[in-house]
């Protein structure tokens, strides 16, 4: 199974191209479609409430494990730019950049727009993207970019291959309520592997819940391993206690206020105590105020972009995490909204 996220500014082509990739599923502020062919299943999620919010384009990051990238002949906007600053500070190893309406520009003015975005992503994760130029009118490219998907399928799959023998987490998107089932969660198996029957924890709620069945594209199976895209009934909980970001797992830890050892991206302000900023991890968010920022061993008042601190910040709301999660630091009240990233530190001083 490839999960992959279509990004870019309103006017990119981003979800034409999606709609041409599969059946339009669930809608919400990010739209999923789904295109099966044999055993092969590709799950397509384009942030439809970006970029109004970040959220939706966070949710279908952290959602995915590949990345579309479309920038159409006008060139790179603020929101471009936007994305490709969250792509870096989320570490996204696996994406394409895709040069949408070709059909509407000249081969010479696609050739400079590739130049531009190779300068342009030259120090991010970006720098190895493949580009490519497509139209969904004449649908120049389409085929091309479909094998390109299905390679970087491969090498997704080899990764996840890896995590099926961890500790099993479920993240999960939506929530309902079925009438002689109860709750029913969608969401990515992010680790391990979950059965049928399997006792774990809704988190941050800490409610012991129990995994009814699982369904995967509306056929049940008996378990389901890293990387899947599941629907799950569950015992022992209401549909109303549960939201989008909570996770199904017996590992984590939950608090609202964290140590964090912190890169600040060179696009942003710097970063002052007293800021209110908001932490996203997976698909949580809270909003967090900024207590101590330490540089070097020595505590100051305010992080330059580029800087690497350790933040600690106070919020007002539980997330539950794993050590190994990434935090995303984000200014909502800023034109580039996206701040830096962090990861829990191991000594706190």
């Amino acid at each position: 199974m490839t999960k992959i996220a279509v990004i870019g500014s309103e006017q990119s082509g981003r979800t034409t191209l999606a709609s041409k990739l599969g059946k339009k599923g669930n809608v919400s502020d990010i739209t999923m479609y789904d295109f099966e062919k044999g055993t092969s299943i590709l799950t397509t999620v384009d942030a439809t409430g970006y970029p109004k919010s970040i959220k939706p384009l966070i949710t279908a990051l952290n959602l995915t494990d590949a990345v579309l990238l479309c920038i159409p002949p006008a060139g790179l906007d603020t929101y471009t730019g936007e994305c490709i600053v969250a792509l870096d500070l989320l570490g996204c190893k696996h994406g394409i950049v895709v040069l949408t309406k070709s059909d509407t520009t000249y081969p010479n003015a696609l050739d400079e727009l590739k130049q531009t975005i190779k300068k342009i992503t030259t120090s991010t994760v970006l720098k190895d993207w493949d580009q490519i130029a497509i139209s969904t009118t004449t649908f120049e490219g389409m085929e091309e970019l479909k094998e390109m998907i299905t390679l970087i399928g491969k090498k997704v799959d080899v990764e996840l291959a890896q995590l099926d023998e961890l500790p099993p987490r479920v993240i999960i998107d939506h929530v309902f309520n079925v009438t002689g089932i109860g709750c029913v969660v969608l969401g990515i198996v992010d680790q391990g592997t979950i059965h049928a029957k399997d006792k774990m924890t809704m988190m941050p709620v800490e409610k012991t819940i129990e995994i009814r069945s699982i369904q995967m594209h509306d056929i049940n199976v008996k378990s389901a391993a890293a990387g899947a895209r599941v629907g799950l009934a569950l015992k022992n909980i209401q549909s109303k206690d549960v939201d989008r970001g909570y996770v199904i797992s017996n590992n984590e830890t939950v608090t609202m206020d964290f140590i964090l050892n912190c890169t600040i991206s060179q696009f942003t302000k710097q970063v002052a105590v007293g800021d209110i900023l908001h932490l996203f991890t997976g698909l949580q968010s809270a909003p967090a105020r900024v207590k101590k920022i330490m540089i070097n061993n020595e505590v100051v008042e305010y992080a330059r972009p580029g800087s690497e601190c350790i933040l600690t910040l106070s919020g007002s709301k539980n997330i539950a995490y794993i050590k190994s999660d990434r935090f995303i630091i984000t200014n909502l009240d800023e034109k580039q909204r996206f701040v830096g990233y962090g990861f829990l530190e191991q000594n706190p001083r």
